[in-house]
């Protein structure tokens, strides 16, 4: 009887590992996602070579996290599990079921402005899949090239503004708007400290340890009510002075990757 090469994960229930997880799956030839429970998931792989090559990379980098190979029967599991498949991505392909179609951003790359594949990159986006964001207004501090204020909109943000002083990263900018239909979003050149905004239900700043300390008091003003703030581009010895910054906010999600931290305050 043939069987499929897969890798129990378990650890997962109460942790902020699991989206992370997702993505870093995106590295390798999988062929589904059960998600068994909260706390524990099969991962499917395409053959025996990618499992060993998966495991000895994801298990390092999520050592919170246990993985144990099994050799599953195919005894119609995949009918039997239908319901919890997740979308898969083979080189150019990505394959969903119709409950869970993933949403795509096209960024074009170029020189200094994100293109999502920084670990802070997709600790934000990871952050703001976590947030109802249908109908909210979002303001993307140090914007670049606007994937992460893309990506709100893509998400239901009904008013979304993306900021930054480089004349560059705003074209940058508008040129990966127009290469994602559906997207709505403001772009502007100019300073945090000067520059007239709004405030915003959900601020997004990817900037650095201290500049997100310095501009603290800014942030905390252009929040809303009961909004939320996602911080990153700061590194875990930075992170104790840079939620201090932020006074009565308190950290609502945290994440971190290779050594860099995204926290969500309320």
């Amino acid at each position: 009887m043939k069987t499929w090469p897969a890798l129990v994960v378990a650890g997962l229930s109460g942790t902020d590992q699991a989206d992370l997880l997702q993505a870093a799956l995106t590295d390798y030839e999988i062929a589904a996602i059960d998600e068994a429970s909260d706390d524990s998931w099969r991962v499917f792989f395409q053959d025996d070579a990618g499992r060993t090559r998966a495991l000895g990379a994801l298990a390092p980098r999520f050592p919170s996290l246990t993985f144990h190979p099994l050799d599953v029967a195919d005894e119609d599991w995949a009918a039997r599990s239908q319901a919890n498949l997740r979308a898969i991505q083979v080189g150019r392909i990505v394959v969903a079921p119709p409950w869970d179609v993933p949403t795509t951003i096209v960024i074009q790359p170029s020189m200094g402005f994100g293109t999502g594949h920084h670990a802070t990159t997709r600790l934000c986006l990871a952050a703001l899949q976590r947030l109802a964001l249908a109908g909210r207004s979002v303001l993307d501090v140090g914007t670049g090239s606007g994937v992460l204020a893309i990506a709100a909109s893509r998400l239901g943000a009904g008013d979304v503004t993306g900021l930054d002083d480089d004349a560059d990263a705003i074209h940058a900018a508008w040129e990966n708007l127009a290469l994602n239909p559906g997207a709505t979003v403001s772009l502007i050149v100019g300073d945090l400290r000067s520059t007239e905004l709004v405030p915003a239900d959900v601020i997004l700043a990817n900037l650095t340890g201290s500049l997100l300390i310095t501009s603290a008091e800014r942030l905390r003003k252009l929040t809303n009510a009961h909004g939320r703030l996602i911080l990153s581009g700061f590194q875990t010895h930075e992170e104790r002075d840079v939620v201090a910054a932020y006074g009565a906010f308190t950290v609502e999600q945290r994440g971190e990757e290779d050594g860099w931290v995204c926290v969500t305050l309320m």
